[in-house]
């Protein structure tokens, strides 16, 4: 089938009549599906259309991404149960809070989302053809189906990476299709269309919460708590079509067993659908149900069944494969078919899968203990609430700290901490949420084998604790407000501890005033200062000390910390004018981008210096970096990265020995030390001990060695200025890779170190154990009148790492004082 011929009819059911009131895509969008590939506009356009047409649909925008497209969600059903429809959703909620709800003839609840990769567009493009079905077929069939269901439809999981990919395939379609897969059209310019604006992988956000279209989407998923969610994606060209269930000894311990039998049954109505249209598909060889921030294993927490689709993609229009050349309208169809069939599976077995999901609640709160969990920091409250509000967003009920308490020696204080009773309705998301593994099934994960949430934002934790540690239940959480203590003549000091204060501190410096740091620790006033702590002094500045105090209020209510104004320099310790005392410069920071850097990455690092901590950052693509004056900056940041060719590597060398300061992350480790900008002693990898390995096994032998996301316990020395601003003597880090670097015999060369048996939670073979324990994963080296910073993990993971954000920012801001 040529990808220009085709008409509406290739995707419809053939025993259906429509109704013609009800527009088709082509009319509205002025192309046929899969002729090209829909803008976010176009499909938003004809979304609203069909809307505007039909009774069985109602539209909602439930917000904007960071481009500023709107999200999208259709709610479709019967006219009958859309004049019904918040009685249906409040009494199909009600049946998950009270089991004697008889549920026999309520309508099940399917969420249908396509395309969270933006480069993955036949879910998206599916979609058309899916909602112009679901509006405009008449019939029995149709009618039984809208009854029995109420479809929340998500056309778009990624309005601005769809955007980004319609518009590379679009300009790059010739009107001869050429299938040749060395064609430009199927290989897409960095970052590509799969991220969204800051190039975040959306499908591992569904349990952080972090970015603005995962926050309308679990918004809508735990307003209604569907029964089904199925999430429409694309693999390789030569592959066929996949659905759930996945790899049955690779599915994550928390989710019942139940789950996976339901989903095997849905399973068995997309193989009826498949053989009927004569496509090819498979099921449980590959893909798992471990890491509940995916869109198909999330629902698999929450009392619901998740579904992934894969099929395999043309990329563009039309792509020579394995199994011929595999058209665009060809991926649309099959997406079409399986969003069909798990509807039918849905209609088919309503009350099964509505008694699933009562039940999985009922048995959740008669296992919850009555017990809490505790977590908090008692210097850093924003850390602290920015956890409190993910568990918000999840709907788990939390309780302000009634009054300070310590448990396992930490200090959990009121405002600072926040109490988490587990006999509630989500105690199995709690539990998912702080999950601690170390032995596993399996030893391959398709993604993160740990994500547990105290280790991730870094906070002190307690495991049942007493319910009357619990305050009153907080139902609209805020945030700590900043303040400044007084008027001053003489200074302020800021506390390095709370999660804002990078951005307080840049927002100093932008304005011009001098700033200096601590390098010891010190007291004034009766207060007790730490490493770290920020000195603003009131003479000599550009700001009289009236308009400083005015300014000082706005950057600490701005960045919700406090000030501390003083009256004297003469402190116990080092007195405010020592040279103890150094001056921090304001950072101008550039990073690279493009071809050879990892865009999840850079893309964190971006996300989180301008929209945490307001500060700029100038993206310098490989392509150009030989022509850029480099002066400029006084920062690099190097993302995991491959290769550099010499040109380049000379003239950061250059950059490095005037005064910059270079901070590499993961793989740029190796090069940086091959180039000789630092030297680096990696432990070699020791070949793994299995043996007697079979060809159908080998790449299970390799996978075995993969950290594909642990978190690992260190050691800190909280007097080196790269951990300023932390309180314990220990840190979690998260980490993804195998490069290992010896510590330095001189042991303050080691001011992160990991211990001799480091893993707090998360899969390491046996072989890899050995080697991290006592391994460094941070050096710094002076090179000329420069530095050269080198982290062998991700400090800034998917956004939800807060514990160690302030490692790279005091890189950037004390990078110079290491």
């Amino acid at each position: 089938m040529s990808a220009q011929q085709v008409d509406l009819s290739y995707y419809l059911p053939k025993d259906v009549t429509y109704n013609s009131a009800i527009p088709t895509p082509k009319s509205v969008i002025g192309h046929e599906v899969g002729e090209w590939h829909v803008t976010h506009d176009k499909l938003v356009e004809y979304m609203k259309a069909l809307a505007a047409s039909s009774d069985r649909i109602s539209i909602e925008n439930r917000g904007a991404t960071f481009e500023g497209r709107p999200l999208l969600l259709l709610t479709i059903t019967s006219p009958k149960n859309h004049q019904n429809l918040e009685v249906i959703r409040t009494t199909h909620i009600e049946a998950t809070n009270n089991a004697s709800i008889n549920v026999s003839n309520a309508p099940i609840v399917v969420y249908q989302g396509f395309s969270i990769h933006g480069n993955e567009p036949s879910g998206a493009n599916a979609g058309l053809a899916a909602a112009y079905y679901l509006a405009a077929a008449q019939g029995n069939k149709i009618d039984e189906l809208l009854n029995n269901t109420v479809i929340l439809f998500d056309p778009s999981f990624n309005p601005d990476g769809l955007q980004r990919f319609a518009y590379w395939a679009n300009t790059n379609k010739a009107q001869n299709i050429n299938p040749d897969p060395n064609d430009r059209e199927y290989r897409e310019v960095w970052p590509g269309g799969r991220t969204n604006h800051y190039w975040f992988d959306m499908n591992r956000d569904w349990l952080p919460v972090q970015l603005p279209e995962s926050r309308a989407r679990i918004a809508s998923f735990h307003k209604w708590l569907p029964n089904i969610l199925t999430d429409h994606h694309e693999m390789g060209t030569n592959s066929s079509f996949f659905f759930q269930p996945g790899i049955p000894s690779r599915t994550n311990p928390l989710t019942p067993q139940m789950n996976q039998d339901l989903t095997k049954e849905i399973a068995t109505y997309h193989a009826k659908a498949f053989d009927k249209i004569g496509s090819m598909y498979y099921s449980e060889e590959s893909f798992d149900d471990f890491y509940y921030g995916k869109g198909s294993t999330f629902p698999d927490i929450n009392g619901s069944i998740g579904i992934l689709f894969e099929q395999a993609s043309s990329r563009g229009h039309a792509q020579e494969s394995d199994n011929g050349i595999l058209t665009f309208p060809f991926t649309i169809r099959n997406q079409f078919t399986a969003a069909l069939s798990t509807l039918e599976a849905a209609k088919n077995m309503r009350v099964k899968i509505l008694q699933y999901q009562q039940d999985f609640y009922k048995n959740s709160r008669n296992s919850g203990e009555n017990k809490a969990i505790v977590f908090g920091d008692e210097k850093d409250a924003a850390k602290s609430f920015h956890l409190a509000e993910v568990l918000k967003r999840h709907q788990i009920k939390i309780h302000e700290v009634k009054s300070d308490f310590s448990s396992n020696g930490k200090q959990f204080k009121k405002g600072y901490s926040y109490v988490v009773p587990m006999n509630q309705k989500n105690q199995r998301l709690v539990k998912a949420m702080f999950d601690v593994r170390k032995t596993f099934k399996d030893s391959l994960f398709y993604d993160v084998s740990a994500w547990t949430f105290n280790h991730s934002f870094g906070v002190d934790y307690a495991e049942n604790v007493s319910l009357s540690k619990a305050g009153n239940e907080i139902l609209d959480l805020k945030m700590k407000s900043g303040n400044v203590s007084f008027k001053s003549d003489y200074g302020y000091l800021m506390p390095w501890n709370e999660y804002y204060t990078p951005k307080a501190l840049n927002a100093i410096l932008e304005k011009g005033l001098r700033a200096k740091v601590s390098m010891k620790n010190f007291k004034n006033g009766g207060i007790s200062y730490d490493y770290g702590t920020i000195f603003i002094p009131v003479q000599n500045q550009k700001l009289n000390s009236t308009e400083m105090f005015s300014f000082l209020q706005e950057v600490a209510n701005e960045s919700n910390l406090n000030l501390n104004a003083v009256n004297t320099g003469l402190n116990d310790g080092i007195d405010l004018g020592s040279n103890n005392f150094r001056a921090v410069k304001q950072p101008k920071i550039a990073m690279l981008v493009g071809d050879g850097i990892t865009s999840y990455d850079s893309g964190e690092m971006w996300h989180l210096l301008d929209t945490r901590f307001n500060m700029k950052v100038t993206k310098l693509d490989m392509s150009y970096l030989n022509r850029v004056d480099m002066s400029r900056y006084n920062v690099l940041i190097v993302p995991n990265s491959y290769s550099m060719d010499k040109n380049k590597v000379e003239k950061l060398k250059t950059w490095v020995r005037n005064g910059g300061t270079l901070i590499g992350y993961k793989n740029a480790t190796r090069w940086l030390n091959s180039n000789k900008f630092i030297s680096l002693d990696f432990k070699k990898k020791k070949n793994d001990t299995i043996e007697n390995v079979s060809f159908e096994n080998r790449s299970l032998k390799s996978g075995a060695q993969v950290i594909g996301g642990a978190i690992f316990e260190a050691n800190i020395d909280r007097s080196h200025p790269i951990n300023f601003g932390y309180k314990n003597d220990k840190i979690a880090m998260f980490r993804n890779t195998t490069l290992f670097i010896n510590a330095d015999k001189k042991s303050y060369n080691n001011p992160i170190q990991y211990t001799s048996n480091p893993l707090l939670s998360g899969y390491i073979s046996k072989e890899n154990s050995k080697l991290i324990k006592n391994t460094v994963p941070f050096k710094v080296q002076r090179m000329g009148s420069g530095r050269v910073i080198v982290f062998t993990d991700n400090t800034n993971f998917r956004a939800f790492w807060y514990g160690t954000n302030k490692l790279f920012m005091n890189a950037i801001f004390f990078g110079d004082k290491m």
